[in-house]
């Protein structure tokens, strides 16, 4: 009979399931640092009032407003989502 302790063990890093736990925070840390260099290389840029201005005189000059045609269905949507109320179809 064999007794427990005569068992031979292997090191740590040789058990295959130690490397599947090790690389799941490995794999968070590769991403949080990717995300990091991405927003470092390309920073958001802050939209002045001037900009904003010159922006809201420009789609004014175009004939376009905020609530075009274009946003209408996103809008039907959201007030049937909020209200529960289909929409009416002209």
């Amino acid at each position: 009979m064999q007794s427990v302790s005569s068992v031979e063990t292997k090191p740590w890093w040789q058990f295959g399931h130690v490397w599947l736990v090790i690389s799941g925070p490995v794999l968070v840390i590769v991403a949080c640092v990717i995300t990091a260099f991405f927003i470092a290389a390309s920073p958001n840029e802050l939209v002045t009032d001037e900009a904003y201005q010159q922006t809201m005189e420009l789609k004014k000059a175009q004939g376009s407003t905020l609530m075009s045609g274009s946003d209408s269905p996103a809008l039907q949507a959201r007030n049937h989502a909020a209200t529960g109320v289909v929409p009416v179809t002209k």
